[in-house]
């Protein structure tokens, strides 16, 4: 067997790869022992006929798929192990025959989606724009009513307008253009204004409503909205409101503080409340920041895309979504035909956010590989000395019952933290609304590749 490789296109390499008559033959007859016991032949008890007795009587392509299959299996990973160093397979190959001649052996082909190269123009030196969140005593409140939240009376209000907080029952409509769209139509719905439940615009719309009373709003639909046909859309929701309910809660006390969440009194509670809230806002923050920066540079990123790396992530998307349907004991065939919809229209949703993700990861690895982050011995012993004291357990134990995995994960976090903090170092980073962010030259391989990337500024 002897092979080569060929650049191809759209992130493409094409293997050919030549086996001899002796190969093929030998590979042909490996197929006939493997499958001789599904053939019955007259005159023989089956899986005893000979393989000319079979050829003859089957065709003489009777054992053809099991061989190509077989010379697949046994030679394809080889050679990607081989050529690890000059290409990185993202997706199963396009399998086919380029030749087959009696005497000549087998010419099979390989069509290999591969890890694109990507070309970044620049990703210092930019304005863009980070995010910072603040914790409000308003936010603590209303952090600290869950606790009693389980005891909380729901009242219906009669007399008055809903206002945020309220929950309300409503019918809703939509449509976009005109024409109502797959999941924008309930009866007896119930949603707590305030919650961000609804797109934007639709709860504050909502709020000022009576009982009994009916209201079209007109909303518009986010730019990075789920379903890639209401993107961006204006739509309007017809309503009535049914019903309106509020909340009232029971007296949070030292006393219920100290019996339902271990602290002492109020106070020491809500302080614990805000550090939380003050991680979390921190966390989100850095998060969207980060996002921001990869929507920064992806503007100057000129990669090819293959399509099977944009199907891999949607296949993770869709198994996460149908992971977090589990828990609440729907099937994900039972959703999709509450939704009206089918899993090819649902993956399709998906596409942009995907392509998305795989070009940020894309620019990652790229920019992690030119500056040679690594994540040094020292940095993850400390890492882990850090996790075995929040558990109470000296370094050494806590890493004997470590999975590699979790070492690995650690070791990537570090990278990705030296990744993130080289890059806000040299870039300038603003607080604000206005956009002062630079925009790049016009440059139409570098639209082409980043058309699809979210804008996170």
């Amino acid at each position: 067997m002897n092979y080569t490789q060929a650049t191809g296109e759209k992130s493409t390499v094409k293997l050919t790869i030549t086996f001899t008559e002796e190969e093929w033959k030998s590979a042909i007859n490996k197929a006939y022992l493997k499958t001789r016991g599904k053939y019955t032949v007259p005159g023989f008890r089956k899986g005893k006929a000979p393989q000319p007795v079979l050829e003859n009587y089957y065709g003489k392509g009777v054992f053809f798929e099991e061989a190509f299959n077989a010379l697949y299996s046994e030679h394809y990973y080889s050679i990607l192990e081989k050529e690890k160093d000059n290409f990185t397979a993202v997706g199963e190959p396009e399998l086919g025959v380029e030749s087959m001649e009696e005497g000549k052996g087998v010419v099979l082909t390989a069509v290999v989606p591969v890890k694109p190269e990507v070309k970044i123009e620049k990703y210092t030196g930019l304005k863009i724009k980070k995010f910072e969140y603040n914790v409000t005593d308003e936010d603590v409140e209303k952090e600290a009513k869950k606790l009693v939240a389980s005891e909380a009376k729901t009242v219906e209000a009669e007399d008055r307008p809903c206002k945020t907080g309220d929950i309300v029952n409503i019918d809703f409509s939509g449509s976009v253009d005109g024409e109502k769209f797959s999941g924008g139509t309930a009866e007896d719905y119930d949603l707590e204004l305030g919650s961000g439940s609804f797109i934007p615009g639709f709860e504050d719309a909502v709020v000022g409503m009576k009982k009994g009373e009916s209201r079209d709003i007109n909303v518009t639909f986010p730019e990075n909205y789920q379903a890639d046909n209401l993107r961006g859309k204006a739509a309007v929701f017809a309503i009535k409101l049914n019903k309106i309910t509020e909340r009232q809660y029971p007296e949070l006390t030292d006393e219920y503080v100290k019996a339902h969440a271990g602290s002492e009194s109020v106070e020491a509670y809500k302080k614990k409340l805000r550090e939380r809230l003050e991680k979390s806002a921190e966390s989100r923050g850095r998060d969207e920041t980060e996002g921001s920066i990869l929507a920064a540079i992806s503007k100057y990123t000129e990669v090819e895309i293959p399509t099977a790396m944009v199907e891999g992530e949607i296949d993770r998307i869709v198994q996460d979504f149908s992971y977090r349907l589990m828990y609440q004991g729907i099937k994900m065939d039972e959703y999709l035909k509450y939704m009206g919809t089918d899993m090819k229209t649902f993956r399709s949703q998906y596409e942009t956010e995907a392509h998305r993700r795989v070009l940020c990861q894309l620019i990652v690895d790229k920019i992690v590989k030119e500056q040679n982050f690594k994540a040094e011995p020292e940095e993850v012993d400390a890492k882990i000395a850090e996790q075995a004291a929040s558990v109470e357990k000296t370094a050494e134990e806590y890493k004997k019952s470590m999975d590699p995995r979790q070492i690995e994960y650690i070791s990537n976090d570090i990278i990705i933290t030296k990744l993130f903090d080289y890059l806000q170092a040299n870039n300038e980073m603003y607080l604000g609304e206005d956009d002062k962010a630079e925009k790049p030259k016009a440059k139409k391989t570098a639209k082409k590749s980043a058309q699809k990337a979210e804008d996170a500024e």
